[in-house]
């Protein structure tokens, strides 16, 4: 899962500066502490923390065995430069060598009593085939799930974190468009991440804003370099670009459990700087109603100019201008 971007000369998405990490914290024994809990019950943020830092200290011991007995067969990870499986991902980590990791800012959102999602900051110092990786912060996440009784992870993506500030608002036509009775379509979510995906970015760009409201969940968080966001701060964010013109591909998706979805793809909106990212989704049925519950984004640089850990990695001092750049309120 943490993984590093190939070599590069820039480093990486958006210059990264957030807030500062705590003292590094010892990794703990990764393979024998990952926590077991009944299906009956959710894990615990003390075990879901204890769980990551496990992941990450088999990655230093480079123990491939336990990392790979810590994820599922379906197990995704996303970088700036693809989505890999887990196959994929336990070979190309191996030339990651990690010499130390520090941590903050944990926060554990529930999906359902077998499913959370944990968002952190992380600092990584390594290199990767011999060469120093820059240090983050990043903002990652990582899925975890109930399976069988042994919670492992499902998912996981970093995003390398920025100080830049947003770009200023759009023209005020489009808060009016936003408003507009006529923008709006009776369109209803359903079981498909994919075809939830394409509605919600049809209702960004005729710039349906009250549709695409209607998408999120009341508790819907967004990860980006910028920060993290709430619903109200994800609202204001699409307001302030113009995608009118994005495109949609490569999508991947994963069956988290009964009533979640993970739908993962890449971005385009040409003219942006970067013009592509890779964004992916958790999508939830709350009383039979498909939401949006959680969010990513991470920009993607040329091959030439990357390397990260973990994954996310760009040289970009700023955050790619698409709907994944947040407005400052509302930041989690």
């Amino acid at each position: 899962m943490k993984k590093i971007l190939a070599l590069l000369s820039l480093l990486i998405i958006a210059a990264a500066c957030a807030a500062p990490p705590t003292n590094r914290e010892a990794a703990s024994s990764a393979n024998t502490n990952l926590a077991e809990t009944a299906s009956t019950a959710t894990i615990t943020e003390a075990n879901a923390i204890a769980n990551e830092k496990a992941v990450w200290a088999t990655l230093e011991k480079k123990d491939y065995a336990a990392f790979g007995n810590m994820l599922t067969s379906d197990y995704i990870e996303v970088g700036d430069d693809n989505a890999y499986d887990k196959p994929g991902i336990i070979n190309y980590l191996k030339d990651l060598d990690i010499s130390g990791t520090t941590f903050s800012d944990w926060k554990l959102m529930p999906i359902d009593k077998d499913a959370v999602i944990l968002m952190y900051n992380v600092n990584v110092k390594g290199t990767f085939k011999g060469q120093e990786v820059p240090p983050g912060p990043y903002r990652a996440s990582s899925a975890w799930v109930n399976r069988g009784g042994k919670w492992q992870a499902i998912y996981y993506q970093e995003t390398l974190a920025s100080s830049s500030p947003p770009p200023p608002p759009a023209s005020s036509p489009a808060a009016k468009n936003a408003a507009s009775p006529a923008k709006k379509t009776a369109v209803v979510p359903g079981d498909d991440p994919v075809v939830n995906e394409k509605l919600a970015w049809e209702a960004i760009k005729r710039k349906d804003y009250d549709t695409f409201a209607s998408f999120l969940d009341s508790n819907q968080v967004e990860v980006e370099a910028d920060g993290v966001y709430d619903k109200a701060g994800t609202l204001k964010g699409v307001t302030m670009v113009d995608a009118s013109k994005s495109e949609q591909s490569d999508f991947k998706t994963v069956k988290v459990d009964s009533v979640a979805r993970l739908v993962t793809y890449l971005v385009t909106i040409p003219g942006a700087k970067p013009d592509k990212e890779r964004h992916s989704t958790i999508w939830v049925n709350r009383g039979g109603k498909w939401l949006a519950l959680f969010h990513q984004g991470t920009p993607v640089m040329p091959p030439a100019t990357t390397t990260a850990p973990k994954g996310a990695a760009s040289p970009s001092p700023k955050a790619a201008v698409s709907p994944a750049v947040k407005a400052p309120a509302k930041k989690m």
